[in-house]
Order: C-alpha cells, then structure tokens, then sequence
C-alpha cells in the first residue's frame, strides 16, 4: 500500500517528525481559506499522486496569495499529472496538498527500506536531497550512505553520529538527526513499512530538520494489523481486480498474458508461471489462494480471474496439502454456477482428498480439461489459449 504524501506527513506527524503546516483540500473553493489559515506570505500548492517527479512536470507550484492558490488549485484538480513515473496517462489528481513554504539552508536524503541481501531494514542517506536517489547511485555512488539496521535494538547512537559526520552535520542539529532517526526506526517498524523515505529533507535557516516530502509503502502483507489503514484503500490506485483480492487476503498480480493462473503457493505459482512459458505461452496472472483458503476465497479468486477480458484459458494447478483439494474442487464449481465461463479450464490435482476432487469435478457436468502433471497442465493451457473458437458454457 502506497501513501499520499499527506497521509504520511499526518502519520509521521504523530511520531514527533516536523512536517511543514498545511492542509489537504478536494475542492478549490477552500484554497483560499487554507492559505490564511497558513498564515504566511508564501505557500506550496503539492498535487497528491502516488508517483514521484511531480516537480519536474508542474504537480508543484509556488503562491503568494489566497487568490493565486485558488486559480492554481483549480487547475491542478481532476486532472491528469504525467510524469516519468507514470504511464501515458498520468494520474488522477483527486487532492491538492497547500503547505507552508520552508526557508532551506541545505537539503539532504533520508530514507528506510529492506536490504534483501542481508535481510535486515537498511538507513540510507545522502547529502544530495531533492534529487532521485537512483540518479545519484548512478552518477556519485560514494555520496550515499548505508547503514543496516538491527530490527531488535534499533538504530545505534554511534550510527547516527557516523551519518551525521558524513553529512557534515555537527552540534544541536546532529542531535535533532539523532532523534529524527530514531523516530523514524520506531515508525517504520511498528506501521509495517517497506519504505519510508524523506526527500528532500530540509535543513532549514532555524536550524530544524523538516520532512518537505514523505513517501510511505505499507507492507500489504500486514495490512490485517492496522484497521487504521483501511481508510486509505478507497485511495488506492489498483484495479477492482486487486481491490478484491486484497479484501480476501489473495496474493495476486496482473500481466499481459492471455493464461489465467490459479495455484496455492507461492513456489508453485511461480513454477506454474515458468512452465506456461516454456511452452511457449504468457501468464495472465499470478494469484496464489495460499494454503488455507476456505471456499469462499476460493470462489472470489476464480472470478477475479475470469474479470480478465485477456484470459483465453484459466490453469488451475494445486498440491494439496494444507489445502485440500476437493476444497479447490468445489470452489471451482460454485465459481463457474455463479459467474459462469466462456474460456478452457485447464486442471492438474494432487495430494490430499485428490480422489474425491476428480469425482467432484467429473460430475458437476462442466467441460473440464484434465492433466495428470504440471508440464502436461501447462501444454494444454497454452494449446487452448491459441486454439480458435473454443466455447465452454
């Protein structure tokens, strides 16, 4: 789950992280108030996407008084932003951030992510704020700096002392980078966070550190731990595909293939996946239902894939061993009744309750392509999916 940049300045806000004042506005009638509730003879007016480089593409704008920040607030709203990091398209502007304007002495990079290779929360920094972090890895390399993170005692004084010194940072403000750090650590952990990046960060001419732009991704994975994120779903920008299967706790992710996937397990999907290529077929989907889904997961991920207009042919590939198969079984038939199906549908089984899920799936009456394997399963999907004027109703 990505976040607004409000929603994370509101969330790091209550960390004790000094954000500048502003507010959120929908609609452009309420710019004007807002600018003189800032009070101040300067405001940034910030679109609110889920994508960076908004500055290099107008999505951030500069006002001197509550007339201007009204006229560029209408312009700004329900329209589409393109930048680097969307598609042609751009995305939706549905809300318009209008902030204090900070007066910046220096701006650094600041930012807390997962280091897979070492499996452990990684603090990255920089003296090169306000610029993509991929651009400086790229160019100057040696101006980022890395510290790993134990996930049980936080981040080290030491650690904080040694960024501060390679950020040129000494006095009160290595103290208040200190507590920064640490407030961070605490916010990333308990919010479930896969990143939490601040650029830039502003060194301001008060000598205060201010987080003048905040990106937050939440682990979809412990979205069930925080009811309080539910709100931001509505804000999402996925598909109603993706908004359903987060509902039902389904991992699923659409691709351009025409081979609907439905497997339990994250290996076996992958598995599933390569094996459709091999034979020289494309994945439309992977969706893992996991390994204890009840029937009604099952169900709503059978329709999420057949709401694909690419699948040509849907693979139903499982190893029953939490999950059993007749489970599966079932699933499918109560899927197909409800929401019906006009492609192949493609079966391999194995492993627990395998005997009384054929049966099941042998008399419900649905034309049901059957395979013995995995390699075999993946043929026929691929066969089927170039095969012309193939009907199953």
């Amino acid at each position: 789950m990505k976040l607004y940049e409000f929603q994370a300045k509101n969330i790091l806000k209550t960390y004790g992280v000094c954000v500048p004042d502003g507010k959120t506005v929908s609609q452009s009638a309420d710019a004007p108030k807002i600018f003189q509730e800032i009070g101040c003879n300067r405001c940034v007016v910030k679109a609110q996407i889920l994508a960076g480089g908004r500055g290099k593409s107008g999505g951030i704008q500069f006002v001197n008084t509550p007339e201007e920040t009204r006229t560029c607030v209408e312009r700004m709203l329900d329209t589409r932003l393109v930048t680097r990091q969307t598609d042609q398209k751009g995305a939706e502007i549905k809300y318009v951030l209008i902030e204090k304007a900070v007066s910046i002495k220096k701006e650094l990079y600041l930012a807390i992510t997962i280091d897979r290779s070492l499996k452990t929360p990684m603090l990255i920094a920089s003296a090169e704020g306000g610029v993509e972090i991929e651009e400086v890895a790229r160019q100057t390399p040696d101006k980022i700096i890395k510290e790993p993170v134990d996930i049980f005692f936080g981040i080290h004084p030491f650690q904080a002392r040694r960024i501060a010194s390679q950020l040129n940072i000494s006095g009160a403000l290595s103290t208040r980078l200190n507590n920064l750090v640490t407030n961070l650590f605490r916010a990333f952990v308990k919010d479930d966070c896969s990143l939490l990046e601040i650029n830039p960060l502003a060194v301001t001419t008060d000598d205060e550190l201010c987080a003048l732009d905040v990106k937050m991704d939440i682990d979809d994975n412990a979205l069930y731990r925080h009811p309080e994120f539910d709100q931001f779903l509505p804000d999402q920008d996925i598909s109603s595909a993706e908004s359903l299967a987060r509902k039902y706790r389904l991992s699923y992710i659409s691709l351009d293939g025409n081979i609907g996937c439905l497997v339990n397990g994250a290996g076996l999907a992958m598995a599933t996946m390569d094996a459709i290529k091999l034979h020289g077929g494309e994945p439309a989907n992977f969706l893992d239902v996991g390994g204890d889904a009840s029937l009604e997961r099952i169900t709503q991920a059978f329709k999420i894939i057949l709401s694909d207009p690419k699948v040509k042919t849907v693979l139903i590939n499982i190893f029953g061993g939490i999950m059993k198969c007749d489970v599966i079984a079932s699933g499918i038939i109560q899927a197909i009744k409800e929401a019906g199906i006009h492609v192949p549908l493609v079966v391999r089984q194995e492993g627990t309750n395998v005997e009384v899920a054929k049966k099941l799936l042998d008399n419900s009456g649905l034309n049901i392509l059957s395979a013995k394997d995995m390699k075999e399963a993946a043929s026929m999907a691929v066969r089927a999916s170039k095969a012309n004027g193939y009907t199953n109703r």
